[in-house]
């Protein structure tokens, strides 16, 4: 079996949902899912500069992050578990500013969020889980930012319920102590 790349445009400009490509036989499995070439055709620009993985546990929630400089797009995919992964448009400028949208991505399914510059990001982890994020800015810990995760203002609905309810978080302390969106907004959008 092949399974060619998909690139699915979503309704926030510049964010995809990617099926990568995939080919299996007897022995098992092939996955690519990152080609310059290929993103390329697809009107896609990306330049991986540094790749990282998280390893987290069910009950894991990580914020809404983003850089305030060095703004970092991003390739995010579940190598194994499954995760509720969430996107929001912190873009001013937007017509879908401050929309968000919520994927399940997972080790099965092998989808992957390209996440534009600009954007909060965050995911719930359903199941125990790694994470790949190819991102094309390098991260900037003085610069690394975010958003709490459950702003009223934003209204993200998380499946909280797949994890055993709201009280069997697992959060940072870093993330508990995000600012608002009204904060991020009265400080201007960086």
């Amino acid at each position: 079996m092949i399974q060619q790349f998909e690139f699915t445009k979503l309704p926030l400009n510049g964010a995809y949902i990617i099926k990568p490509f995939y080919a299996s036989d007897i022995r098992g499995g092939f996955l690519k899912d990152y080609s310059k070439e290929t993103f390329l055709k697809n009107g896609i620009e990306y330049n991986l500069k540094e790749v990282f993985y998280t390893i987290s546990k069910k009950g894991v929630i990580r914020a809404l992050h983003f850089q305030e400089n060095n703004h970092q797009p991003k390739l995010v995919r579940c190598l194994s578990g499954k995760i509720f992964d969430v996107i929001v448009d912190l873009r001013p400028e937007s017509p879908t500013f401050l929309k968000w949208m919520g994927f399940y991505l997972s080790g099965e399914n092998m989808h992957e969020l390209l996440i534009p510059a600009h954007f909060g990001h965050g995911y719930l982890v359903i199941e125990d889980s790694i994470v790949s994020y190819k991102c094309s800015e390098p991260f900037d810990a003085k610069n690394d930012s975010g958003i709490i995760f459950d702003d009223a203002n934003i209204g993200i609905t998380w499946p909280y319920k797949e994890i055993g309810g709201k009280e069997k978080l697992i959060i940072s302390e870093k993330d508990k102590n995000l600012q608002s969106l009204n904060e991020y907004i009265s400080r201007g959008c960086p």
